[in-house]
C-alpha cells in the first residue's frame, strides 16, 4: 500500500504542475497541508480487491483526492474560513478572489 500511495502522490504532484507560478504556489500549499488520504487508499483497496492493477488505479485515486480537496477549498472560500488542519487556509493565504 505504501508504494501505491507514493505513486498516487507522484500523480498528484505531476498533475498539479503548471507553467503559471501562482498555480504552482497555491497547489503546493494546498497539497502540503497533509491529510490522511483515506479516499485514495479506499480506491486502491477496492481496485486490488477487484483485481484491477496498473497505473490507472493511481490516476483514479489521485482524481478522487483532487475532488475531495476541491470541495474543502470550495467550503473554505464560501465560508471565508481562515484555518484548516491547524494552518491558514489557501484563501486566507492567497486571497478569496
Amino acid at each position: 500500500m505504501a508504494a501505491d500511495m507514493r505513486l498516487v502522490d507522484d500523480v498528484i504532484h505531476r498533475r498539479l504542475s503548471s507553467d503559471v507560478a501562482l498555480i504552482n504556489q497555491i497547489s503546493h500549499y494546498i497539497v502540503s497541508a497533509g491529510g490522511k488520504r483515506i479516499r485514495p487508499r479506499l480506491v486502491l483497496l477496492f481496485s486490488q480487491a477487484l483485481g484491477f492493477t496498473g497505473s490507472a488505479q493511481h490516476e483514479l485515486a489521485a482524481t478522487v483526492e483532487f475532488i475531495h480537496t476541491a470541495t474543502l477549498l470550495h467550503d473554505d472560500v464560501v465560508d471565508e474560513s481562515s484555518l484548516r488542519r491547524g494552518r491558514e487556509t489557501a484563501n486566507a493565504w492567497f486571497g478569496n478572489a
